[in-house]
């Protein structure tokens, strides 16, 4: 129930956990959250970290879709003042499309859109399968038990992605590893850093290579078509923002995937009954997982009313998209996983100019790793108890380790 626009939602003490999850599911402290209302005010870490004495957190469905739908009142730009122009860009996120505003985000982003295409993906397929059956393979040689996660939910996430952008495949190792070892929060910063100098010299003399001899990947591809109208630090930025977006989010949710249909086996047969029932399957584990739990921050650029609320310019909002997929506004029982649900518009790619431009790609994907991995190991069975699963320190939930027998 929304407030009164003359009330004040209450200001809670962030949850301790609120960022974790139990397993596959939300932690029970976003559940202790969301009782207070769709819509609050917390203070703690996050406030901290944006440097204000509290920040809105946003879990009920309406309220995150509204929220991320609205490109006219709330910026995804860092460090926004409002002395600044529209087009001001912090110098390290030139070319994150996920920190524009239109009109800037429309030019880029009308750029992204013709690589991600049906035709081109088709196009991609046979790539794609090729790497799925050749991490398998490797799986199935390392004899089991083994780690699903490290031998094939990685490795596809990331070398997939590698052939989109053009990588060459002597590069492509060096290149994970760096993409890694940068994502990876556990390492200090300084290490970090250092990483990700070394990531950018690689970018800039392969996007520089590009411009002068594109070939047909995504890199070559802009080059060639949009050479004149996008700089190289724009082009090396676009070309982070689908690595950030795409490498571990693809492979947390292979990983997340495989325990979510091994704790719901009943759901597994549909990925065979046809490539409807097998997207439909894909769409819900979406829903049901949620790996980006939250996406940029929105900050207020003018006072909005919102469930109720006064947002003021200047306030941040975060919007979790994990509970808001939970969200019985959406959908009946919310936390059962069933892919036979009537379709919904969840938000696990976003919503709005900033929703994910590569979902068609990440549904494909995700749809022949799921297929393929059950056709090869019908009777696939966790080695270990759910419970002794670890996950990752990183920007995007996945589990380190997936031990699975056959």
């Amino acid at each position: 129930m929304g407030h009164g626009s003359d009330q004040v939602a209450p200001l809670l003490r962030e949850p301790a956990n609120f960022q974790l999850r139990t397993d596959c599911d939300p932690h029970e402290d976003n559940f202790a959250l969301r009782a207070q209302g769709p819509l609050v005010r917390i203070t703690g870490e996050s406030s901290a970290q944006l440097g204000r004495d509290f920040v809105w957190q946003a879990h009920g469905y309406d309220v995150v879709r509204e929220i991320l739908g609205d490109h006219e009142n709330f910026t995804t730009r860092p460090q926004f003042t409002q002395a600044k122009s529209g087009a001001y860009v912090e110098a390290q996120f030139v070319g994150q499309i996920s920190t524009y505003d239109p009109p800037e985000h429309t030019r880029l982003r009308k750029m992204l859109t013709p690589e991600f295409t049906v035709r081109r993906i088709r196009r991609m397929e046979p790539a794609i399968q090729s790497l799925i059956d050749d991490r398998l393979d490797m799986m199935e040689a390392e004899g089991s038990p083994a780690d699903l996660q490290g031998l094939f939910a990685d490795p596809v996430g990331a070398h997939a992605l590698c052939e989109l952008l053009g990588i060459p495949r002597d590069d492509q190792r060096e290149f994970v590893r760096r993409i890694r070892r940068n994502a990876d929060l556990s390492r200090g910063l300084k290490a970090r850093v250092a990483d990700s100098a070394a990531f950018n010299r690689y970018l800039d003399n392969l996007i520089a290579a590009q411009r002068k001899d594109p070939d047909d990947g995504f890199l070559g591809m802009i080059a060639r078509e949009h050479g004149d109208n996008i700089t190289g630090e724009e082009l090396k930025g676009l070309c982070t923002a689908l690595i950030l977006g795409g490498v571990e989010t693809v492979a947390g949710m292979i990983g997340f995937g495989v325990l979510a249909l091994l704790r719901n086996p009943g759901q597994i047969p549909l990925l065979f009954e046809s490539q409807e029932k097998a997207d439909r399957v894909v769409n819900e584990l979406v829903r049901y997982l949620s790996p980006v739990q939250a996406p940029n921050p929105r900050l207020a650029i003018k006072d909005v009313v919102v469930d109720g609320q006064l947002i003021k310019a200047g306030d941040y909002v975060l919007c979790s998209v994990l509970m808001a997929n939970r969200d019985k506004a959406l959908t009946p029982d919310p936390d059962v996983l069933d892919a036979n649900r009537a379709a919904v518009s969840d938000v696990g790619f976003g919503h709005g100019i900033h929703y994910c431009v590569g979902a068609a790609l990440a549904r494909s994907m995700l749809r022949m790793a799921y297929q393929t991995l059950w056709r090869r190991f019908p009777g696939l069975r966790l080695a270990v108890p759910i419970a002794e699963v670890k996950y990752r320190s990183a920007f995007v939930d996945c589990p380190d380790q997936v031990p699975v027998a056959w």
